[in-house]
């Protein structure tokens, strides 16, 4: 047995504020699947997640979960096939481009309808 401490994956609470918007972006133009939700009621707030390709995220309508304007980093492989996937949909509100970044990254950044920002980065070979 090790004494290793080790941390699992880490899962960004992200905040919504309308689950059929949500639903467009993260399932429809991210392609992530829609994992499962929760309600403590008919009337109250949902918490859900949302994953792909083994980066998961929790997206909640809970007052004080989250701040919108967030802003992470998903390591990616296999960027341009990624944004040509993104490109290929014609999402209505954005259209992100493939980016060299000075550090020696190529990334995809989109803003959700929550002003919450997922950057998408491949490390440059």
């Amino acid at each position: 047995m090790s004494n290793e401490i080790k941390f699992g994956p880490v899962v960004p609470s992200l905040r919504i504020f309308d689950v059929a918007k949500a639903k467009e972006f993260y399932v429809d133009f991210l392609g992530f699947t829609w994992d499962w939700e929760h309600r403590f009621d008919d009337n109250a707030p949902l918490y859900a997640q949302v994953s792909r390709a083994g980066v998961m995220l929790n997206l909640t309508e809970h007052h004080g979960d989250g701040a919108p304007g967030t802003h992470f980093v998903i390591h990616t492989k296999r960027i341009a096939a990624f944004h040509r996937e993104l490109t290929e949909k014609k999402y209505r509100y954005a259209r992100p481009g493939l980016e060299d970044q000075p550090w020696g990254a190529r990334t995809v950044t989109v803003t959700d309808p929550f002003a919450n920002k997922l950057t998408f980065s491949e490390p440059n070979d």
